[in-house]
């Protein structure tokens, strides 16, 4: 688009606010209440280990100290609390654990006790707030305390969320200061507030917290602003927003993509209460373009926390790439898109992500979670952060844990989505008040069987949606053994019928194994695995330059019951290896490969594992196509 082009898109974007919209948009999707599921197998163990080793296990007090201290003038720690809240509430949804309710029951008397007469919950000394990550800060609080409220209705925590947030309006706003001049980033850091701002107008439909809202979005129209929905809808990449800074944390950075998915998360709260579709059209355009231009083959991106053209670039070793907050949030910004549109290629995203980037993340006991997770390397315990034994992403990364038994099931009036295919069983409840068991059975995604067993209270005629992911081009569906009609790969499949007790779904999914070709490297998916070599199977150097053995563009990957400690998913692939003659003499080798999940997840400096496999440049390959 032409420059003078996208200035006339701004000046009117900038006016948007002027439009009346009133039609509040409920969401599509609904989720099954977490108690009333549990995730068994593999993915149930995950899970509660995650909520007993990182969760539970967390020094809640050692999180609300700072508050007690309020001479921060630049640092963040002031998200931790926050972050380990939502993953805290989460995790109580899910189980209703006494002993996780006690905890949290605690640190939020706690954290009330630290909030100053004129409202303020933070840090940071009187003089520097406003600036760096303050408002950012009371961001997650004020989240947090929301959260809480929503599971507890407890009148004090709305009141001290109340307070906090009207001490800021007391700050900021027409007249005071411009939010878009606080913090770094083109004021996105600070104005991700907007999400809990809209929160609290839905829970108390004081007008003061929803005018702040659209305030804060019509900044970031101005010249100074990010731009987030003008630059959106004339379809500025994510990447090329802003020039490249001079300081690459500063404000003057606009790539910043933890912040940026932020905004857009509050802003997708904002289009549920409005119904303005150009705010639900900004958040998808801009979607789309982190997944045209910037999401790898493991479900993230980012580096130094940015977007940067990085799907081209994946091949390369990269510093300090797929952060783990940016993995979360692209998470929770794909389910909130999910909630509202039943776009399945939302789920799609969530599991790809969730099955790699995120179990990257994390060590093999799950009480520990890394920052970075590169697509080839170590792994390691990340840096401490703001002098404390934490950092952000290990605050934070539950939340992406937490989110799964959210997505699993959800319903749409007379319709129930399955959208996450493991061990489970469910109960949930139909419009007629009948009740519904669906029982999954399933070894999936090591094999491709899976079978759900549909039992209702009283025989009825309602829907179960299944998910086909993009990669599954050959799907069969049985019900009770007899074979259903088309199916479409990247949709939904929806099966409606007088179900009565003891239906049986079988939904086989294609795994077969599958090349991506990039930059003269090769990686290999299967299902929604991505593979990696690891030298803990002791069968080469993981580096070495390979050609992957492909039938008509299938390749023959094989279960092996081969598996160090901490590894999920042992196959093996034929690979011809190296350069030598022997590459090229001798029939492939079965070289070991691992789920990218569980690749390196010892934390051993010793253990090296790598994604993209070096192409070795064979000038002869039209007289011989098998190397």
């Amino acid at each position: 688009m032409k420059k003078s082009k996208f200035f006339v898109l701004l000046a009117f974007i900038t006016c948007m606010p002027a439009i009346i919209y009133s039609q509040a948009i409920p969401d599509f999707l609904k989720t099954v209440p977490q108690n009333q599921l549990e995730l068994t197998g593999y993915i149930g163990e995950q899970t509660n280990l995650l909520i007993r080793n990182r969760i539970i296990s967390q020094d809640y007090d050692y999180l609300v100290e700072p508050f007690r201290h309020k001479d921060e003038t630049h640092l963040w720690q002031m998200e931790f609390w926050g972050k380990w809240m939502l993953g805290a509430v989460a995790a109580w949804e899910y189980t209703h654990d006494s002993e996780l309710m006690d905890h949290m029951n605690k640190s939020v008397k706690s954290i009330i006790e630290t909030q100053l007469p004129n409202g303020y919950i933070g840090n940071y000394a009187i003089e520097n707030r406003l600036t760096n990550w303050d408002i950012w800060g009371r961001k997650y609080v004020l989240l947090g305390l929301l959260r809480f409220h929503d599971i507890t209705n407890d009148k004090s925590t709305l009141k001290a969320a109340q307070r906090s947030a009207d001490y800021l309006l007391s700050q900021i706003g027409k007249g005071k200061t411009n939010i878009i001049e606080t913090g770094n980033y083109h004021g996105m850091a600070s104005s991700s507030v907007l999400e809990p701002m809209v929160m609290l107008y839905n829970k108390t439909k004081n007008q003061k917290y929803l005018n702040f809202a659209k305030y804060i979005v019509k900044q970031w129209e101005t010249p100074e602003g990010p731009q987030l929905i003008a630059k959106a809808l004339a379809g500025v990449h994510v990447a090329d927003r802003f020039p490249s800074p001079e300081k690459w944390f500063s404000p003057e950075n606009g790539q910043k993509a933890y912040e940026m998915m932020s905004c857009y998360d509050g802003l997708l709260e904002l289009y549920k209460v409005t119904g303005n579709p150009d705010y639900l059209k900004a958040v998808e355009m801009t979607v789309q373009d982190i997944m045209d231009e910037e999401i790898n083959v493991a479900g993230a991106g980012t580096s130094f926390e940015c977007w940067y053209h990085g799907k081209e670039l994946q091949t390369r070793p990269t510093y300090h790439t797929m952060e783990t907050c940016v993995t979360i949030t692209w998470m929770k910004l794909n389910y909130d898109l999910l909630c509202i549109t039943g776009n399945p290629k939302y789920a799609d995203n969530i599991e790809t992500t969730y099955y790699n980037a995120l179990m990257a993340s994390t060590n093999s006991g799950c009480s520990a979670i890394e920052m970075y997770s590169p697509l080839e390397g170590h792994r390691g315990d990340s840096n401490h952060q703001c002098g404390m034994d934490m950092n952000c992403c290990s605050a934070n990364g539950p939340r992406g844990y937490m989110l799964i038994p959210r997505y699993a099931l959800m319903t749409s009036k007379n319709e129930i989505y399955v959208n996450f295919y493991t061990n489970s069983s469910a109960f949930l409840e139909l419009p007629s008040k009948n009740s519904i068991n669906i029982e999954q059975e399933t070894s999936y995604p090591e094999d491709k069987r899976i079978e759900l067993i549909v039992t209702p209270q009283k025989p009825e005629e309602f829907t179960v949606v299944l998910r086909i992911p993009d990669w599954s081009i050959q799907s069969l569906i049985m019900i009770n053994g007899e074979k259903t009609g088309e199916i479409t790969s990247g949709g939904y499949a929806k099966i409606t019928r007088q179900w009565k007790k003891g239906d049986k779904i079988e939904l086989q999914l294609d795994l077969s194994g599958r090349v991506v070709k990039l930059n003269n490297h090769a990686a290999i998916l299967r299902g929604p695995i991505v593979l990696a070599r690891d030298s803990r199977f002791n069968d080469g150097f993981v580096d070495e330059a390979a050609v992957i053995q492909q039938t008509k563009g299938i390749v023959d990957i094989q279960i092996s019951d081969f598996k160090p400690e901490g590894v999920w998913l042992s196959f093996v692939v034929p690979l011809r290896l190296g350069t030598g003659i022997a590459s090229t003499s001798e029939e492939p080798r079965q070289i070991h490969f691992c789920d990218f999940g569980s690749a390196g997840n010892t934390w051993d400096p010793s253990t090296r594992y790598r994604v993209w496999l070096p192409e070795p440049l064979n000038v002869i390959k039209s007289k011989y196509e098998a190397y």
